[in-house]
C-alpha cells in the first residue's frame, strides 16, 4: 500500500493579510458612509449626507 502524504496549506504572508484587512476595513467604512450615515459622522451637519446622496439612490438605499 502506498504511503499517505501529508497535505500542506500554503502560508499567507502577513503583509498580504494586513493589506487585505486594511482594504476590507476601508470598503466597510465606505459602505457605511454611503448607505447608512445620515450625517452622524459629519461635524458640519448634513454635508456628508448630501455628498453621498446620489450614490444612495443609485444603489437603491432610501435616505428620506
Amino acid at each position: 500500500m502506498p504511503k499517505a502524504q501529508a497535505l500542506t496549506t500554503p502560508a499567507i504572508s502577513t503583509k498580504l493579510l494586513a493589506t487585505a484587512a486594511g482594504f476590507t476595513g476601508i470598503m466597510l467604512l465606505l459602505a457605511y458612509l454611503v448607505a447608512f450615515d445620515q450625517g452622524a459622522l459629519s461635524q458640519s451637519g448634513m454635508y456628508l449626507h448630501e455628498l453621498m446622496h446620489d450614490g444612495r439612490h443609485l444603489l437603491g438605499v432610501p435616505c428620506h
